[in-house]
């Protein structure tokens, strides 16, 4: 039977494509989830995961919370009974009144993430967490704060990067410690076959990008600000370094090209293990003309991944690669580039007092203290399965005298700790805006179907709940319409229906240059090679070519990416999607196997002094001697012992905004 209706709408999980889709209702009811043949990105097809779960478990009622629950069993089991909404909400709103008068809404924490990169779904819950005075458990120090920081001290914003389209005027496109072929699937798909740009890239990991560019470097993980050094180093011994530039731009560089200098790809061959030659062939390469270079969020999460960053990112700076065509950096795209006002979606007016905020590294020592934290709110997240200090964290999410409330689509591990869950629609069955990481563009995530069930959309979650605690405030209970029209507006568009009418806007004409008048939002205006606000804050003026100590003997580097078969801890919920990710395993170079006598398949523990798990090897090329692989975001629910790879993450902090330094972790291998 034909399809009687096509609704174009906007994945808006936490990956950089925003890919468009459509969805097929048919005369019947029943409807397919498919690629939208017109989005720029997608272009008539979802990546493998997304296309699983949006024609399974996101449209199952079975799979879905429907219905506002109710703790019966201990904590952690998942056992709940059904309640009203009017009862839940009434409940929730007496505990968190009770919390508030016994101890300050400063010990209510709440924690959340891009379980949704939609500006409502995302941002208006903040509106009432404001008004509320809760502590907030920084999002960005489980994923990125020091990426932020650093370019923050260098160039005055992290979130200002490069127009893809600016690809066709690129001689070179260096991608450094991204994997777009998991986070980014239509990029690698597209985009970098789509210039004549030579393709490098530099990660510690052969992933399918990299097996695809012109030149993989493939450094030991946290070597990446040495190696750094050394492609100036050639960028300077060449003749590359755009001396004008940075004398008119730039503040720092004649106390940084003297340890430039000394820093020749002899130097770095050993310490990084890329040998000489292939640094001074990409660094060619990225000389030789106008280029772009991504800079990945899983770079920064290292012991020294702030300075990795900062290292990294001068290299644009020497070649001036700002105000021209096919040049620039990106770290991510933020909305104000499109002219969204990210405080009018949150309100942060409407507290009274400055905002507690914590690191998710220090989390289990937070919910350790009851004075400190009496109550929880999660949503958007499932930090049972992404954060550090896995069997601690759980042990701490069974007090009886922390009060959780979790929101979700599914009953995730997080869920199951909680005193009440309370059921969020998915993003077919509300409207929304997305505006992506990569694109300067904006989507309408448009409503397709009901909600399933009982479920709402945060937002209205939110209005209830503000409603039930007395609060009376307009910002509150503003209309998702009125929102994004607004939001819209401030996009320079008519209104959300004229977005939602053409699905996808590019917002500008022509490729936007990066930095066009070359006027940098620092405290002097210019690109701060050396940073005083950095110096003030305590850490070093200037990058500096740092490596990491390589693990002693017997002891492994552990790297744990996104799996390509998750987006980060979203889909593990479908049972197609699990049996393809399959059950936990760590892949070693051959060399590293056959010095333990290991095999494929072998069982083994992989253990340090944080935790143990069981997992199968893999063996392969991919990764360096030294460096293990184990893909992250199972659920641990779903897994023997009720444990993932975050079991053996200690929650070290890298060296800037206390950030996650996941990719630091270091375990022993045995045969189990």
């Amino acid at each position: 039977m034909p399809a009687s209706e096509i609704i174009k709408t906007t994945c808006p999980r936490d990956c950089y494509d925003a890919c468009g889709i459509a969805v097929a209702k048919r005369a019947d009811g029943k409807i397919k989830v498919l690629g939208d043949p017109d989005h720029p990105v997608s272009r008539g097809a979802l990546c493998g995961k997304c296309a699983i779960a949006y024609n399974g478990a996101w449209l199952d009622p079975k799979l879905r919370l429907t219905l506002p629950l109710k703790r019966v069993g201990p904590k952690g089991e998942g056992r709940f009974e059904p309640v009203s909404w009017d009862a839940a909400i009434g409940e929730i709103a007496a505990r968190l009144k009770g919390i508030v008068a016994a101890g300050g809404a400063e010990t209510i924490w709440h924690s959340h993430y891009t379980g949704t990169c939609s500006l409502l779904a995302g941002g208006f819950p903040q509106r009432f967490l404001n008004r509320l005075g809760a502590g907030e458990i920084d999002p960005d120090s489980i994923c990125n704060a020091a990426g932020h920081l650093a370019l923050q001290y260098m160039y005055g914003t992290s979130t200002e990067g490069f127009d893809p389209r600016m690809a066709s005027r690129a001689k070179s496109i260096v991608i450094w410690g991204a994997n777009p072929h998991a986070s980014a699937p239509h990029q690698h798909k597209h985009w970098i076959h789509e210039t004549e740009a030579k393709l490098i890239v530099v990660d510690p990991v052969k992933h399918p990008t990299a097996a695809a560019a012109h030149l993989h470097l493939q450094p030991f993980p946290g070597s990446d600000a040495a190696l750094a050094f050394a492609f100036a180093h050639v960028l300077r011994r060449e003749g590359m370094i755009d001396r004008a530039f940075l004398a008119q731009h730039a503040i720092g560089w004649e106390e940084l090209e003297p340890e430039i200098a000394r820093c020749t790809p002899e130097w770095a061959a050993p310490i990084t293990g890329v040998p000489a030659a292939d640094i001074e062939a990409a660094a060619r390469l990225f000389g030789a003309g106008p280029a772009l270079l991504w800079m990945g969020q899983g770079l920064q999460r290292q012991p020294k991944g702030g300075n990795v960053f900062r290292a990294v990112a001068m290299l644009s700076a020497l070649k001036g690669d700002f105000g021209k065509p096919g040049a620039g950096f990106l770290f991510l795209n933020g909305g104000a580039r499109r002219g969204l006002d990210g405080d009018y979606v949150e309100a942060p007016h409407l507290r009274a007092r400055p905002k507690r905020v914590a690191s998710h590294m220090d989390l289990v020592r937070l919910l350790s203290d009851p004075e400190q934290s009496r109550g929880l709110i999660t949503w958007n997240i499932n930090i049972a399965a992404s954060n550090p200090r896995q069997e601690e964290l759980h042990a701490r999410l069974k007090r009886e005298d922390l009060f959780h409330l979790a929101i979700d689509c599914f009953a995730t591990d997080t869920t199951d700790f909680a005193d009440f869950v309370l059921p969020a629609a998915g993003f077919l069955e509300f409207d929304d805006m997305v505006s992506p990481y990569f694109h300067l563009s904006l989507s309408a995530q448009a409503k397709a179907i009901e909600a399933i069930g009982e479920s709402l959309p945060n937002q209205e979650i939110f209005r209830r709940l503000a409603e039930a605690m007395g609060f009376n405030e307009p910002e509150l209970f503003e209309e998702d319409v009125m929102i994004l029209d607004t939001l819209a507006r401030q996009a320079g568009l008519t209104d959300f229906a004229s977005l939602k009418a053409r699905g996808t806007v590019e917002l500008f004409k022509d490729p936007v240059p990066l930095f066009p008048d070359l006027k940098f939002p620092t405290p002097s205006g210019k690109i701060e090679l050396k940073s005083a606000r950095a110096e003030e804050d305590g850490h070093p003026a200037l990058p500096y070519p740092w490596a990491d100590p390589r693990p002693e003997s017997g002891h492994f580097r552990l790297l744990s990416p996104a799996s390509p078969w998750l987006m980060n801890s979203s889909y593990h919920e479908d049972a197609k999607i699990a049996e393809k990710v399959g059950p936990e395993t760590v892949l070693l170079h051959p060399d590293d196997a056959a010095l333990l006598s290991l095999h494929a398949g072998d069982a083994v523990a992989v253990a340090n002094a944080t935790g143990r798990l069981a997992m199968r090897i893999e063996v392969g090329e991919i990764v360096p001697r030294g460096v293990a692989l184990a893909h992250k975001s199972r659920w641990p629910k779903l897994l023997p012992g009720h444990r993932n790879v975050n079991a053996l993450n200690p929650g070290d902090k890298a060296d800037m905004a206390q950030s996650s330094a996941v990719h630091g972790v270091e375990v022993t291998i045995a045969r189990a």
